[in-house]
C-alpha cells in the first residue's frame, strides 16, 4: 500500500495572476483535501476551468505532506 501524500486545493483574488499574494483571505475558495497529487490536479483543474474567464482568480495546489513532514526523504515525489 502506497503512502498517503496529502494535497489541499485552494483559491481566490489575486492582483497579480503572476502572484499568491491572495487579496480576500475571508473567502478562499478551500476545494478540498486530497490524497494524492493526482486527485488534488483533477480537483484543481475543475475548479480552475470554472473561473477561466476570470483573471484575477487563481487555484493551487499546497502540498500538505511536505509540510507535515519536510524531513521525508521523498519529498521530490509529488
Amino acid at each position: 500500500m502506497s503512502k498517503t501524500k496529502l494535497h489541499l486545493v485552494m483559491g481566490g483574488r489575486v492582483e497579480n495572476p503572476q502572484s499568491l499574494d491572495f487579496n480576500d483571505l475571508e473567502n478562499i475558495d478551500f476545494v478540498g483535501v486530497f490524497p494524492n497529487y493526482e486527485e488534488a490536479e483533477e480537483a484543481w483543474r475543475g475548479a480552475a476551468q470554472r473561473t477561466v474567464d476570470d483573471a484575477e482568480m487563481k487555484y493551487v495546489v499546497v502540498h500538505l505532506h511536505r509540510l507535515l513532514e519536510p524531513d521525508d526523504s521523498n519529498t521530490t515525489a509529488q
